[in-house]
């Protein structure tokens, strides 16, 4: 049995390398000219914009509104802006995953990304702080 697989291995390896040298994979022209990409065309010049008939009255402008920061939502997962990756927003520092917590350490908000067994209890408060401030962040929410 041995015998028989060892032996339809060696064919299958045979035909692979029999298939490569005799396909144009193997063979590499180098007379063959790059492909170069057309240039662009030159810009076109803007347009000029027609003037604008200057207004017979000013309206007087409305007091602005009081702006109240509004509150920004709980995000149901975050989204790592780098690549589009999504996770669930942990409950717990522990279960953040990696990319979180170096966004944790580039947005400032931590100092360095602390390992498990370095979680003591200043350290969580300082996490804690970290994460609810993180959740504040738009640019992450997914």
């Amino acid at each position: 049995m041995t015998t028989v697989l060892f032996l339809l291995t060696g064919l299958l390896v045979g035909y692979v390398v029999y298939a490569f040298y005799t396909s144009d994979a193997g063979n590499v022209d180098d007379s063959a000219e790059p492909v170069v990409a057309p240039k662009p065309a030159a810009k076109q010049k803007p347009k000029p914009k027609p003037k604008a008939k200057p207004k017979a009255a000013k309206k007087a402008p409305k007091p602005a509104a009081k702006k109240t920061a509004e509150p920004v939502p709980e995000p149901e997962q975050y989204r790592n802006p780098a690549n589009g990756e999504t996770a669930a927003v942990p409950t717990n520092y522990r279960f953040a995953k990696r990319w979180i917590k170096e966004a944790l350490v580039a947005e400032g908000l931590l100092d360095k990304i602390y390992k498990n067994n370095e979680l003591d209890d200043a350290a969580s408060k300082k996490v804690k702080t970290a994460l609810d401030g993180f959740k504040k962040l738009k640019n992450y929410h997914a």
